[in-house]
């Protein structure tokens, strides 16, 4: 796909909001990207417009089957001005992962590269520079065609769209509390469950509707068939520290491969600590914490980075963890400094725009 990415001019910019009212995903910059796809034309008509709303049918594919896949990364803005992208590729990569699940067409990978680094480039007026901001990056694919036929759409429209955002937790590091759920179920393997497609999102929003009732900030999910097995967080993989090694849940076919899970064990990996990826259950994680053995507890992921956890509740059990652990905090300051250019990058997780 050797496309010439168009560009339509706006008239007049958007007023830039205050970095202390940012928030995360309230606000948008003035152009976005886009692209369609046609059966038989494949992708075309790419090109970067102002930011406005979609026209679409009413009997568009994605209203009434839900294909739909999405995307979240960040642009970062350093003390010098340059503007660096963590790990672009995989995002992109897990995209196609994606919309191979959903029977959505491919996307070339190396034209969205290049399409994400024209808009953020031309939007980097907006991207803050504030401790804990950023400027968020969302790509997009929903099924377009008019049709109530239960198939694959054979039209589909792409999107990017970008948003200045500040912490995605008013006090980053503040431990978060975290219900685990065992009513609900959120993925089988099988299922859709290690892709970013919209229905798994909104499977997940009963639950975290219940958690927020009982005063928890999120949700950890168990597998879906013995529900004893811990998977994810509603937003996070998840990490807990026993006894000296740091363990997290494999990935099995219903959890996603997080871009920052992955960046969090390799970076494990090359200080020597010892982590390793496991089927654990919920009882061992009680047991270790009545033996005192129960370090750390934090979840990871792009619009936190590092979320340390200070309390799970499992049936009314409260078990409470130290909080902000020596790691967590050591995990966190070393990825948010090689995002921000502060320190060495030593994994080649850089773009640079």
């Amino acid at each position: 796909m050797n496309q010439v990415i168009e560009l339509v001019k706006r008239k007049v910019k958007k007023e830039k909001p205050e970095v202390s009212e940012l928030g995360f995903g309230k606000y948008y910059t003035d152009y976005m990207f886009s692209m369609d796809y046609q059966e038989g034309k494949g992708w075309h008509n790419a090109k970067i417009t102002p930011y406005e709303p979609l026209s679409l049918d009413p009997s568009a594919m994605v209203f009434h089957y839900g294909q739909a896949v999405f995307e979240g990364l960040k642009a970062y803005k350093t003390k010098e001005g340059k503007v660096l992208l963590f790990r672009p590729e995989k995002n992109v990569a897990r995209m196609n992962i994606s919309c191979e699940r959903i029977s959505i067409p491919q996307v070339d990978e190396k034209m969205v590269l290049e399409a994400i680094e024209q808009l953020v480039d031309l939007e980097r007026d907006w991207i803050p520079d504030q401790e804990g901001t950023s400027l968020y990056i969302r790509p997009f694919i929903i099924a377009t065609e008019p049709c109530l036929g239960v198939r694959p759409s054979r039209e589909y429209k792409f999107l990017v769209i970008l948003s200045p955002v500040g912490s995605y937790y008013t006090d980053q590091l503040k431990p978060v509390k975290i219900y685990v759920d065992e009513e609900y179920v959120r993925a089988v393997p099988g299922g859709t469950g290690y892709v970013k497609t919209a229905g798994n999102y909104a499977a997940s929003l009963r639950a975290q509707e219940k958690a927020e009732e009982l005063g928890y900030e999120q949700v950890l999910w168990l597998d879906g068939i013995e529900r004893k097995y811990i998977e994810e967080v509603g937003s996070m993989n998840i990490f807990f520290k026993i006894n000296g090694e740091v363990v997290t849940p494999q990935l099995n076919g219903s959890i996603l491969g997080g871009v920052t899970r992955d960046s969090v064990i390799q970076l494990l990996q090359y200080w020597g600590v010892p982590v390793r990826e496991a089927q654990i259950s919920i009882d061992e994680i009680y047991d270790a914490y009545i033996k005192g053995h129960l370090e750390e507890v934090f979840g990871t992921g792009t619009a936190a980075v590092i979320s340390p956890v200070g309390e799970l509740n499992w049936k009314n059990i409260s078990m409470k963890v130290n909080g902000t652990g020596e790691l967590s905090a050591r995990i966190y300051e070393t990825i948010t400094n090689i995002q921000l250019g502060k320190e060495k990058d030593s994994f080649n997780w850089i773009m640079e725009i």
